[in-house]
């Protein structure tokens, strides 16, 4: 059966129009591109090592815990109401943290320390294939088309050639545990995303965001712990990149809720293939890489032409 997209009859159309559609969901991907420097500048800060899947758990949780916490705050300064959820609601909301933040981190993760960098980041990004499916089929307005289906190859193109750096290569090896898990945690991240815009038809959300944050960041602090994960001692610097990695976290998620609530699934996921390119120049930046490669600008025009096609496709 196909469900029928809400069509947006909040007092917020500002999410609605498709210029701020694509500022905002622009802004989300640069926020979580950040986040490629930032994870790696806390683990140099906090001692914590590449293979260290544990204690990267640790860092993870303390990350979403903080930002659900944030979000919280900030929800009920502006008046909404963080308590107010039915005894279903909050079984809805646990299970939206336990597959999107959870789950599917630890799941790439554990996929990442498996596999290499490249393959990681470009199955990490079938993700958005995932989405664009599974919305063909659950939402009567939001088919996949064949212009949209290029828009897609295009952007998956772009992330393959800001992925693959100078002297690395493509290998044919597939392991379940390796390249298995990255592609899983593409398709529970989706899945997950999906079933938040279905929610967030019925809870706020921000409150639904900040909620689904901090008990899935919770899990995450409780399976790292288990697993014998432990952080080096905070100090100013690693706990102000502690902390801005919590804002964005908070920021990020709620504004993509927020605009999968508004939009179709399609028009919104897309974008997420600006996230490699941007962790890819920031990463370049701030690690005193060179920013001006042909790479990093053909990518960029590649994924900018097949979010275009994405979304001005007229339906």
């Amino acid at each position: 059966m196909l469900i029928t997209s809400t069509t947006p009859t909040d007092t917020t159309p500002f999410f609605s129009r498709p210029r701020n559609v694509v500022l905002v969901a622009t802004l989300c991907c640069l926020l979580w591109g950040s986040a490629y420097p930032a994870i790696k500048g806390g683990y140099a800060l906090l001692g914590i090592e590449r293979e260290d899947t544990a204690a990267q758990l640790v860092f993870a949780g303390y990350r979403f815990v903080l930002a659900g916490l944030l979000l919280l705050a900030l929800a009920h300064a502006m008046g909404r109401q963080v308590l107010a959820l039915g005894v279903r609601q909050w079984g809805q909301v646990g299970l939206l943290g336990l597959a999107q933040t959870a789950l599917q981190y630890v799941f790439f993760y554990v996929g990442l320390a498996n596999t290499t960098g490249v393959k990681g980041s470009i199955l990490n990004a079938t993700g958005t294939f995932f989405s664009v499916l599974m919305a063909h089929w659950l939402y009567a307005n939001d088919r996949l088309s064949r212009r949209k289906a290029i828009g897609c190859a295009i952007g998956f193109a772009g992330v393959m050639v800001v992925s693959l750096r100078g002297g690395q290569s493509l290998d044919a090896g597939f392991t379940l545990l390796g390249e298995g898990f990255i592609v899983i945690a593409a398709f529970v991240l989706s899945a997950a995303s999906i079933y938040g815009k279905r929610l967030s038809q019925r809870i706020d959300p921000m409150v639904m965001t900040a909620w689904q944050l901090a008990m899935g960041g919770a899990v995450l602090l409780f399976a790292g712990h288990a697993g014998g994960g432990a952080l080096g001692t905070f100090n100013a610097a690693s706990g102000a990149l502690l902390v801005y990695m919590a804002v964005l976290s908070a920021a990020a998620f709620a504004l993509w809720a927020t605009l999968l609530k508004h939009n179709r699934v399609g028009q919104v996921t897309v974008f997420n293939f600006l996230i490699p390119v941007f962790g890819a120049l920031l990463s370049a930046l701030f690690l005193g890489e060179a920013v001006l490669e042909w790479r990093n600008a053909a990518a960029l025009v590649m994924v900018c032409g097949g979010i275009w096609l994405v979304t001005t496709e007229r339906g």
